[in-house]
């Protein structure tokens, strides 16, 4: 069965680091275009950083808010992709989850397909 498992959210102070990861099953991750979401109640799912398979050259794209302080990455051989974080801020608290997509374009939602059930960041001091 085809599945994404992110992990490593939890709670952190304002100011503080984390490391997300997205594991995929049943696939190969860095044939496609991997992004990281993240969405709080009330509001809908946004794009944090989306990167695009090897093929085409592993490009990424930020939103502004995690320009400078995110960053997206991937490991093909464990099948994984990272979303490090760093001056993590209040307003970042929502659920990350990643995504697949085909091709990379303006790294929105609508552009992604599969999802993981995500992993709750709580910034909070």
């Amino acid at each position: 069965q085809d599945q994404f498992t992110e992990s490593g959210g939890g709670l952190v102070q304002p100011g503080g680091s984390l490391r997300l990861s997205c594991e995929a099953s049943g696939f190969i991750l860095d044939y496609y275009t991997i992004g990281w979401f993240r969405q709080v109640p009330g509001k809908e799912r946004e794009g944090v950083a989306c990167i695009s398979s090897s093929d085409t050259d592993s490009t990424t794209l930020y939103k502004e808010f995690a320009k400078g302080r995110f960053t997206i990455s991937k490991n093909k051989h464990h099948n994984t992709a990272y979303l490090d974080m760093k001056d993590l801020k209040t307003e970042d608290t929502a659920v990350y989850s990643c995504g697949a997509g085909a091709f990379l374009k303006d790294c929105i939602p609508a552009e992604f397909y599969y999802w993981g059930q995500g992993t709750q960041v709580t910034v909070s001091s």
